[in-house]
C-alpha cells in the first residue's frame, strides 16, 4: 500500500473522535441521569476519563514499541504466551472474537440512535399503533419503520466503504468536523441557559429496581459501564495502525481524540442535566433535542437533529469500517478464520465486511420488539463488556514488556510505562467487576464470547501449517 493510501494523523484522529462521539453523546445523558445524581455523574466521567486515558497511553505506547502487531488490542493476547503456542493462538482468537462481537453490536447502538433522531422529522418512527402480532410479540408501526431505517443505513454504509478507503475516510472526517463544531456551539448555548434548580440536590440517593437506596459510591459504580461506553473507540487508531503513515501518528491521534471527546462529553452531559428536569430527561429518547428545544424551540431541535444525523452517519461509517478491519487484521496474524483475509481490488476486507454486517443485521431485529431506548441500553451493556477483556489484555501485555525490559533501554521509561499500565489494569478489573454484577447481562455476554469456540478448529490447523 503506497503512502498516498495511508491514513494521516488528522484522519486517524477523526476516526477516534468520530467512533467515540457517536451514539453515546446523544443517549447517555438520559442513562446517566437515571443511574446517578449530578455529583455521581461528574465523578463517574472524571474517573472513567482518567482510567481510559491510562488505557489510551498503553495503546499509544504499544503502537510505538510493537508496530508489527496491528489490528487492535485483542491481537496482544497471543503475545502473553510463548511464540506459536496453542495457548497464544486460542487466547488471541477468543479475544478477537469477543472484540469483534462488541464492534458489530456497538454498530447497532449507533444505528438505532440515528433512527431515534430521524424521528424528529418522521414521527411515524415512534408510532405505537399495532400492525400485527407474531406469537406473543406485537409488531408496532414505529418498530417496523425503525427496523427498515436501520437496515438501510447499515447496508448503505456497507457500499460506501466498498467505494474505497480514501472516500470513506474523507466522509468520516467531514462528519466528525461538523459534529465537533456543532457540539461546542451546543455547549456555549447550554452555558447561558443552564438552570441550577434542575441539578439540585447535587448529591442525592438513587433507587434500584427493588427500591433500595443507592449511595454515591454505588452510583459511580453503576455509571461505570455507561460512561465507559462513551469512550469505546479510543483504540480506533490502533486498529488501523497498519494503514497509518507513521506509528507515532497512532499515539498522537489516540490521545488527542480522547481529550477532545472528554471535553465534549463532560460539557454536554452536565449541561443537559441543567437544561431539563430529571423526570423529563429520564423519559426522553432524544435528550439533546429536547434540551435545545427548551431554548430555541422546534427550529433549534431540528437543527440539532440534522447535526445528530450527520454525526451518527459519520460514526456508522467509522464503526462498520473498523468492525470489518478487526477480524481481517486478526486473520493476518493467524488468529482468525482464514476466509476473512479475502480482499477486493481496493485492498478492503470485503468478506469480513459482508459477514460483519449480516451478523449486525441480526442485532437490528432488537428494534422490532423494543423501544429505541431499551434496545440501546441492552446493546451497550453487551458491547461494552465485550471490549473490556481486550483492554485488560493490552494493559497486562504492556506490564509484561516493562517487567522483561523488551524494547526498553531506559529504566525511567520502564517505571513511567509500568505505572500507567498498572493503573490501566486495575481500572479494567474494576469495570469488569462492576459490569458483570448483573447476572443476566454477564450470562449473555459469556454465551456470545463462548460461541467462538465452535469456530476455533478452523484457526488452529491453519496456525500449525504456518509454524
Amino acid at each position: 500500500m503506497g503512502q498516498s493510501n495511508k491514513l494521516g494523523v488528522w484522519i486517524l484522529t477523526a476516526l477516534v473522535v468520530g467512533n467515540m462521539v457517536g451514539s453515546g453523546i446523544f443517549m447517555i445523558p438520559r442513562s446517566l441521569s437515571e443511574a446517578a445524581s449530578p455529583l455521581g455523574v461528574l465523578l463517574g466521567w472524571l474517573l472513567t476519563g482518567f482510567g481510559v486515558l491510562m488505557t489510551a497511553l498503553v495503546f499509544g505506547n504499544l503502537a510505538l514499541r510493537k508496530p508489527e502487531l496491528t489490528g487492535g488490542p485483542q491481537v496482544y493476547a497471543k503475545e502473553l504466551f510463548p511464540p506459536r503456542s496453542h495457548a497464544g493462538t486460542l487466547s488471541g482468537f477468543m479475544a478477537s472474537w469477543g472484540y469483534w462481537i462488541g464492534n458489530f453490536a456497538g454498530n447497532i447502538a449507533i444505528i438505532t440512535t440515528f433512527a431515534s433522531y430521524l424521528s424528529t422529522f418522521f414521527p411515524i418512527l415512534t408510532s405505537q399503533s399495532e400492525l400485527f402480532t407474531i406469537g406473543n410479540t406485537v409488531i408496532r408501526t414505529g418498530n417496523l419503520m425503525t427496523f427498515i431505517v436501520c437496515t438501510l443505513l447499515l447496508w448503505g454504509t456497507h457500499f460506501i466503504i466498498l467505494g474505497g478507503m480514501e472516500q470513506a475516510g474523507k466522509m468520516n472526517f467531514l462528519a466528525t468536523a461538523a459534529k465537533v463544531i456543532g457540539f461546542f456551539l451546543f455547549i456555549i448555548i447550554g452555558l447561558f441557559t443552564f438552570q441550577k434548580a434542575n441539578i439540585l440536590p447535587f448529591s442525592a440517593p438513587r433507587f434500584d429496581e427493588a427500591g433500595h437506596s443507592v449511595g454515591l459510591y454505588g452510583q459511580i459504580n453503576n455509571a461505570a459501564i455507561t460512561t465507559l461506553w462513551a469512550f469505546i473507540g479510543v483504540e480506533s487508531a490502533v486498529v488501523f495502525a497498519s494503514r497509518a503513515r507513521r506509528p507515532a501518528d497512532v499515539k498522537r491521534a489516540t490521545v488527542l481524540g480522547l481529550v477532545i471527546a472528554l471535553v465534549i462529553y463532560i460539557g454536554i452531559s452536565m449541561l443537559v442535566m441543567g437544561m431539563l428536569d430529571q423526570k423529563s430527561l429520564i423519559a426522553s429518547e432524544k435528550p439533546l433535542i429536547d434540551a435545545i428545544e427548551t431554548v430555541l424551540g422546534p427550529i433549534g431541535g431540528k437543527i440539532l437533529a440534522i447535526l445528530g444525523l450527520i454525526s451518527l452517519f459519520g460514526s456508522t461509517i467509522g464503526w462498520v469500517w473498523l468492525s470489518a478491519e478487526v477480524p481481517y487484521q486478526a486473520a493476518r496474524q493467524g488468529l482468525f478464520l482464514p476466509s476473512f483475509l479475502r480482499e477486493n481490488k481496493k485492498g478492503l476486507p470485503v468478506f469480513s465486511l459482508i459477514i460483519t454486517n449480516i451478523l449486525g443485521q441480526l442485532f437490528v431485529f432488537s428494534t422490532i420488539s423494543n423501544s429505541i431506548a431499551n434496545a440501546f441500553d441492552f446493546i451497550i451493556f453487551i458491547a461494552t463488556l465485550s471490549y473490556l477483556v481486550p483492554y485488560f489484555i493490552s494493559s497486562v501485555f504492556q506490564l509484561k514488556l516493562v517487567l522483561t525490559g523488551e524494547t526498553y533501554t531506559s529504566m525511567k521509561s520502564r517505571v513511567v510505562d509500568g505505572t500507567i499500565a498498572a493503573i490501566s489494569t486495575l481500572y479494567s478489573i474494576w469495570v469488569i467487576i462492576a459490569g458483570t454484577s448483573d447476572l443476566k447481562t454477564f450470562a449473555f455476554g459469556v454465551i456470545l464470547l463462548a460461541s467462538g469456540i465452535f469456530f476455533y478448529g478452523r484457526v488452529a490447523p491453519q496456525r500449525l501449517k504456518e509454524t
